[in-house]
């Protein structure tokens, strides 16, 4: 179903409500990236409560102005990946360990339980889950400061 077929709305109880071009409406819709790292503003599902996709997007730019709006923040009060920008100490190079990061949310400390839960992306990208189940994102490693990479490289 193409972008321009369906409508997008809130209900009061704050969920999306698609309505498609025939009139169904499905409540409690769920935005999904098919690749959040990578190409962020490429390849979104609409998805239905009961997990089957309503509508692919191809681009978000595509979209009306309201309806991009809309799914933007559903999508900003669903994901929350702070992006480390500096590691400034880990506890022990041994796990668990507790690790001060400088994000780009600000300063916080984050516990690896086990090199396991550090994923690399890409050849320079990584996600690191710590024990609360928060992801961190490594954009670049390349552009880590050496003092960062060289912790980070005790545990990959």
């Amino acid at each position: 179903m193409s972008s321009a077929n369906f409508k997008l709305t809130r209900n009061q109880a704050g969920a999306l409500v698609f309505t498609s071009h025939t009139g169904e409406a499905h409540e409690g819709v769920v935005p999904v990236r098919a690749f959040p790292i990578a190409a962020p503003d490429e390849g979104l599902s609409l998805v239905s409560k009961d997990g089957h996709e309503l509508a692919w997007i191809a681009r978000l730019d595509d979209l009306p102005d309201d309806t991009r709006a809309l799914i933007e923040e559903e999508l900003a009060q669903r994901e929350f990946m702070p992006e480390i920008r500096r590691i400034n100490r880990v506890s022990s190079f041994a796990t668990p360990s507790i690790w001060q990061v400088e994000t780009d949310r600000g300063a916080t400390d984050l516990v690896l339980k086990s090199e396991d839960y550090i994923r690399r992306l890409a050849q320079t990208a990584l996600l690191i889950a710590d024990s609360q189940g928060v992801y961190f994102l490594v954009r670049d490693i390349d552009k880590l400061d050496s003092h960062s990479r060289k912790l980070l490289d005790r545990f990959l």
